[in-house]
């Protein structure tokens, strides 16, 4: 009888003592999701504002939230291409518990990265970098870290492979001088980018592969701005006197720029004698129009309105500590980097 009566004291402790680690759990769970705001407030930090495919992916954002009401609040931040007011920005949003960073990094240097991760890390706060690729791992430093990236050596080949078609579909229209040698103007992006170099090397590459043969007359660096590429291109074409047989393009905006002052010179306005191909990257709205018109060859796209949703869904999950890819059709290319696909835009 005393066993029995042991017992059954035993049993009952035991559930009293599972119903209060449950409650323990329960309240510590609800304190933990009670500093997250209702909607949960997201940073978005931009290089540049002004950068055509980032104006596209800030407009899909804005237009997942109205969508969306009452699940999350996009606030937008304009570095301006300067890593000193980003790094601010950072700072100010942290000290402010924001719930998700969301950033596109000027400067991908090693110890950028990691003192963002580091500042983030210490207030739990989850952070995703997005269009950009990294010098490191990112998963490796915290488990609320992610990249959504880009992968710019795939932008180039396809690139490369544009260029290649048109050529071996058209090589009497663009070998000018008939030499069996095709000679281009590059304009890139940025020197210290890796995207930019990437895309640069990639495309030339694929060319080669490709088996054509090629030589630059010049390599012009643009910072991805479309009046830099047009002045460019309109003092080259002079220089170079009819000899220019292609234009790549590390983005849209320079390729529209070289568009604009090829057009200047009576070329690239339809007349099949008077192109010089041109190519691009980012498939923004004003590169379609000139593709369908015939007065820009092609581009590569990865759409903004995939990574818009790649940075929703991920963001949220991470937010309220659910599995980063729960609930997406995502898969991780290599531990925390997600990539979004490329496709070539052709007419």
């Amino acid at each position: 009888m005393k066993l029995l009566k042991r017992l059954i004291l035993l049993v009952i402790s035991f559930m009293i003592i599972t119903t209060l680690i449950c409650n323990i759990q329960k309240n510590l769970y609800i304190s933990s999701i009670s500093v997250i705001a209702t909607p949960p407030n997201v940073g978005v930090l931009l290089f540049n504002a002004n950068d055509p495919y980032l104006s596209l992916v800030k407009q899909s954002l804005e237009n997942i939230e109205k969508e969306n009401p009452n699940k999350v609040r996009f606030s937008f931040y304009d570095a301006n291409d300067n890593q000193a007011i980003q790094n601010e920005t950072i700072g100010n949003l942290i000290n402010n518990n924001i719930d998700l960073l969301l950033v596109n990094l000027v400067d991908t240097k090693q110890s950028t990265v990691s003192q963002i991760i580091s500042n983030a890390n210490i207030k739990n706060i989850p952070l995703v970098f997005f269009n950009i690729e990294l010098p490191i791992d990112a998963k490796s430093s915290s488990n609320k870290v992610f990249v959504i990236a880009t992968d710019s050596k795939t932008s180039g080949v396809m690139q490369g492979n544009i260029l290649a078609d048109l050529w071996n579909n058209n090589k009497n229209a663009i070998d000018k001088n008939n030499d069996n040698v095709l000679q281009y103007i590059m304009l890139q992006g940025k020197t210290n980018n890796e995207a930019a170099i990437n895309r640069t090397i990639y495309s030339i590459s694929s060319l080669n592969d490709n088996g054509i043969q090629t030589e630059e007359l010049a390599l012009i660096v643009c910072n991805w701005e479309q009046d830099c590429a047009k002045s460019a291109i309109s003092s080259l074409f002079l220089k170079y006197a009819g000899r220019i047989e292609a234009i790549l393009a590390n983005n849209d905006a320079m390729a529209i720029g070289a568009i604009e002052a090829l057009q200047s010179y009576g070329y690239n306005k339809g007349d099949k004698t008077k192109t010089i191909p041109v190519v691009g990257v980012d498939a923004i709205p004003e590169a379609r129009e000139l593709i369908a018109k015939g007065f820009m060859a092609g581009t590569v796209i990865q759409d903004p309105n995939d990574l818009a949703n790649a940075l929703y869904s991920i963001g949220l999950n991470l937010i309220y500590n659910r599995r980063p890819l729960e609930g997406t059709d995502y898969e991780f290319a290599r531990e925390g980097v997600i990539e979004i696909p490329y496709y070539e835009y052709i007419p």
